[in-house]
């Protein structure tokens, strides 16, 4: 009956084992059980998963991070440093946090905030040998991108901390970049079943950008013109001016010293050159009404392009 008693012992003492050695294995796993078998997402925080087409994997690091959507004072509470590319949002290791853009014209940034966020966690379970890999993808990728602006927003990641570039590298191509090279577009699909729809709603708003930038562009490049031809319009009929008021004192002359047939002579050129000059006057004055209808123009867009960017700055004052 000993020997059966120490060969039971054993066999509990090395299930005992089999299950520690799992558990130590799949701690994480465990631990996102855990916390999610008693998880309900909002409303909300489910229909961003939904939208920008999570799949099972990526919904399970979105919750398991509890997402908050949270107004400007709670943001700026829990969020000390946020992101530079058009996302506003914070990953700390912990939850995942986004700022509350109430802008109607920028929907769909919750969704690629979200999104964004997400990969960040993504990236941190990523295995050394797995991190490396994917490291060299989007590295790979960065080289050969057109978009100004994600190289902007990367060089600025750069030069705050270069530690940090590939992680950021990581959520920006996959929330923001339509055209990926195919290895590095299969392996977002572990997390998104339809990836670009996430690059629509970033498309989308950021258009909203761009054609105000564009827009303002336009109306400089008008204005540059309108100035250039109202300032030699002002040359010219300063010349003119000059000119006809010498005509004038001539005409003068000639009155003043009774030469009434030379007087009458230059009469008929002086008038038509006058009648010229007052037409000058009237379009060089609607080229300066026009001028400064286009500033008006030119400064109510700057203003909204100047209300968006604050829209998305969780730090900037109250108007």
């Amino acid at each position: 009956m000993r020997h059966v008693r120490n060969v039971a012992g054993t066999v509990v003492l090395g299930a005992l084992l089999v299950v520690l050695g799992y558990s130590v294995a799949n701690a994480q796993d465990i631990r996102d059980w855990y916390i999610l078998r008693s998880y309900e997402p909002t409303a909300r925080i489910a229909e961003i998963a939904t939208n920008t087409s999570m799949n099972e994997t990526g919904r399970k690091l979105f919750y398991v991070h509890d997402p908050q959507i949270e107004t400007k004072s709670e943001f700026n509470d829990d969020c000390t440093t946020t992101e530079s590319s058009l996302v506003l949002g914070c990953y700390n290791g912990v939850q995942i946090y986004i700022y509350d853009v109430t802008d109607e014209r920028l929907k769909g940034i919750h969704e690629v905030t979200a999104a964004h966020e997400m990969l960040h966690a993504a990236y941190d379970r990523l295995s050394d040998k797995d991190r490396e890999y994917v490291d060299s993808l989007t590295a790979k990728q960065l080289t050969g991108l057109s978009n100004e602006r994600i190289q902007a927003v990367i060089k600025s990641y750069r030069a705050r901390d270069p530690g940090i570039v590939p992680n950021e590298l990581h959520s920006i191509l996959g929330s923001e970049i339509r055209n990926l090279d195919p290895e590095l577009e299969e392996y977002y699909k572990k997390y998104f079943d339809e990836r670009l729809k996430v690059v629509a709603f970033s498309e989308q708003y950021e258009q909203v950008f761009t054609s105000i930038q564009a827009q303002v562009e336009r109306y400089d490049a008008e204005l540059q013109l309108l100035k250039a031809q109202i300032e030699k319009n002002e040359a010219e009929l300063n010349e003119d001016a000059s000119r006809l008021n010498a005509k004038k004192a001539e005409l003068n002359r000639l009155s003043a010293s009774g030469q009434i047939r030379e007087y009458n002579d230059q009469v008929p050129s002086y008038n038509s050159e006058a009648e010229q000059y007052n037409a000058d006057v009237g379009a060089y004055r609607e080229r300066i009404v026009q001028y400064n209808e286009l500033v008006n123009k030119r400064n109510d867009l700057t203003l909204e392009q100047n209300e968006l960017i604050q829209s998305i700055d969780s730090r900037a004052p109250e108007i």
